[in-house]
């Protein structure tokens, strides 16, 4: 009951033992995840207390792999050493690498997503909030105690609207919450999870979160007409945000009438997807879409 991220996955921490790879690690671990172990060169051979837990500290992801068998990384470095930390993990065989870093520059970022690619490696983000599967796995920052279980599926650009959706929605539950960051250029895409949603048999509705900049919602709108036959509801933010003004990510940013919310909004109805007006708006459409299909 999930997508990309199991009960069966096996982390590793690139920065674990830094400030914020710290305190998110003991978050993860509390949430359930299988973390095996964290990456500092400078820190290889040393293990981390969490309490109940000492996690290894590996030299460089190759050898986290091979001594833990791990298969997926989270990336809590700094913006400047991020794309040597994601070609590291793409050359040591990770399936899924998930950048929580910010302020990445985007020529970083268009040439480890490439790279990644073509190896074979998933990038979620940069600049997310990461992924969860509630009860299951959570692999980033984002809250575990706001969601249980259940059958939505939901992707979005904003952090902070993930985690209101996810919170709106806590007792109907979720089979997994993947925000794939608001930077220009990302990983992993609306259209891939959507994809990934309607291949996975225990989501039964989808909800997609997108923002003002770019036309990322304009293509999962005509992707959802012609690929996707579950309900979808979906909610944009920045309907107030002034022309030529980034608004929070890097890739919120309206240039005359292309990447407003009106016109993401419009072409997303026109697909059938039900468009809330604001985040709790949003949580009753999902609501109505389930009992409508029950």
């Amino acid at each position: 009951m999930a997508i990309y991220l199991t009960q069966d996955s096996r982390v590793l921490v690139q920065g674990m033992t830094g400030g914020e790879g710290m305190r998110h690690t003991r978050r993860m671990l509390a949430a359930g995840t299988h973390v095996v172990g964290g990456v500092n060169p400078r820190k290889a051979g040393r293990t981390v207390d969490f309490g109940d837990r000492a996690v290894p500290v590996f030299g460089s992801v190759a050898e986290g792999v091979a001594a833990t068998g791990a298969d997926v990384t989270v990336v809590f470095v700094p913006p400047a050493f991020a794309k040597a930390a994601v070609l590291e993990a793409a050359d040591s065989g990770v399936g899924l690498a998930v950048v929580i870093t910010e302020g990445i520059p985007v020529h970083d970022t268009v040439a480890f997503t490439a790279y990644a690619r073509s190896r074979g490696t998933r990038i979620i983000g940069p600049n997310c909030p990461g992924l969860i599967t509630p009860g299951r796995s959570n692999a980033g920052i984002i809250p575990a105690d706001i969601a249980k279980p259940g059958r939505i599926g939901l992707v979005s650009k904003s952090g902070t609207l993930t985690y209101q959706l996810m919170h709106e929605l806590r007792d109907t539950g979720f089979s997994t919450c993947v925000g794939i960051g608001g930077d220009p250029v990302v990983g992993t895409t609306h259209i891939d999870c959507l994809a990934a949603f309607q291949e996975d048999p225990d989501t039964d509705l989808i909800v997609l979160i997108g923002e003002i900049g770019g036309d990322a919602e304009e293509r999962a709108a005509a992707y959802i007409r012609d690929h996707v036959t579950k309900p979808v509801v979906g909610y944009v933010a920045g309907f107030t945000a002034p022309e030529g003004r980034t608004m929070g990510h890097a890739g919120a940013i309206v240039s005359g009438s292309t990447g407003t919310a009106a016109a993401k909004k419009q072409a997303l109805e026109a697909a059938g997807v039900r468009v809330g007006d604001t985040p709790t708006r949003t949580a009753q459409l999902v609501l109505s879409a389930l009992d409508g299909t029950s």
